[in-house]
């Protein structure tokens, strides 16, 4: 059975107490004895470690603090915040429509220098053409049941894309060769967005690299669309919800991950040629 938003945030909120308790146990303390050293009571203790009570940053640092353990507290701290925010349901996102949610996403652009992408079905929004993302917001659109308003989202879109020929940013965009070969469009529409990745691939600031579908040495397991923001956010794209990834271990995971992931894929000419193949089974 799926588990809802609602569930897996409260699941991450008892990870956080959990964690906050090993510490004091570890520390040897008790919780009177933790509460004194923090400036508050033993019930306050109880609460946090038993997740009904949330805790703040403060809390979690001076509970660090207490236990010996200061060094902990940035993890746990973005732990605790990544569990407030664990999922974004994207009903609720784009129950206004597709536009809204395309101009919702410029403040985190504009203030990424590094983006990072692996994606194993679609091509990367940095790089899609006007044809290409009709297709796919219109996809959306229909499954999802949400006001129709395509034209303007793909509108959005394409403005927020030129941003990708803006200086001051590197883009580093892996694909599987599948990704090529999925028709989100017609014929025509497939075979422009495709020569447009090539173009794009050539730029100085981006490095495009895909991942042939003969690669055997993969990662045990298969990987979720994600995108990569310098190195202090993670979105990985589900079907029901956008998850935020913001703990460093978690992000370290993810950087592992994409750098195994640089190593399966071709760039320059073998990359060129994966995509004419592509082209070319359009006909």
């Amino acid at each position: 059975m799926p588990v809802s938003p609602s569930s897996a945030a409260q699941a991450a909120r008892r990870s956080v107490a959990h964690r906050l308790r090993e510490l004091r146990a570890e520390a040897g303390l008790s919780g009177s004895e933790l509460g004194l050293r923090c400036g508050w009571t033993h019930s306050k203790s109880s609460r946090i470690e038993n997740a009904r009570t949330p805790p703040t940053p403060d809390d979690i640092r001076r509970w660090c603090e207490a236990c010996d353990a200061a060094s902990q507290a940035r993890d746990i701290i973005a732990q605790s915040q990544n569990a407030e925010s664990l999922y974004t349901e994207w009903r609720r996102r784009a129950r206004s429509g597709l536009k809204q949610l395309q101009h919702s996403y410029v403040p985190l652009f504009r203030s990424t220098r590094l983006f990072r992408v692996y994606s194993a079905t679609l091509l990367p929004h940095f790089v899609q053409t006007e044809g290409y993302a009709a297709g796919l917001l219109g996809a959306i659109s229909e499954f999802r049941e949400i006001p129709n308003d395509v034209a303007e989202a793909v509108a959005a879109r394409m403005e927020r894309n030129r941003i990708l020929r803006e200086p001051g940013r590197r883009y580093v965009l892996l694909v599987e060769e599948t990704a090529l070969r999925h028709q989100l469009a017609d014929s025509e529409a497939m075979a422009a967005q495709l020569g447009y990745l090539m173009t794009v691939g050539a730029m100085p600031t981006v490095s495009l690299g895909i991942i042939p579908m003969a690669t055997r040495e993969r990662t045990p397991w298969p990987l979720e669309t994600f995108h990569m923001y310098d190195d202090t956010l993670v979105s990985v794209e589900l079907l029901s919800a956008r998850v935020t990834v913001t703990q460093p271990s978690e992000i370290a995971l993810y950087e592992k991950a994409f750098a195994a992931l640089q190593q399966m894929a071709v760039y320059g000419a073998d990359a060129r040629a994966l995509v004419m193949a592509a082209v070319a089974a359009l006909r």
